[in-house]
């Protein structure tokens, strides 16, 4: 199953009417570490953002990540 995760991250900001700059802003002030747009755009690209950041996008944009058994 191949997913996009760039594209659904996108899908989401719009959703909420945010931009990833927003996002990126978001992220620094929860994290206290300096996500820019450049950074956040690469790690969506190349899908190698942690758990973590995960976590806290999904937060910042008002949804939970969950794993269930199948």
């Amino acid at each position: 199953m191949a997913t996009n995760i760039r594209a659904i991250v996108k899908s989401l900001l719009s959703l909420n009417c945010m931009t990833l700059t927003q996002l990126c802003e978001e992220m620094t002030k929860r994290t206290g570490r300096t996500y820019t747009l450049d950074s956040l755009g690469g790690k969506l690209k190349r899908e190698s953002f942690s758990l973590k950041e995960a976590y806290i996008m999904a937060d910042i944009l008002g949804y939970d990540i969950k794993f269930e058994k199948r």
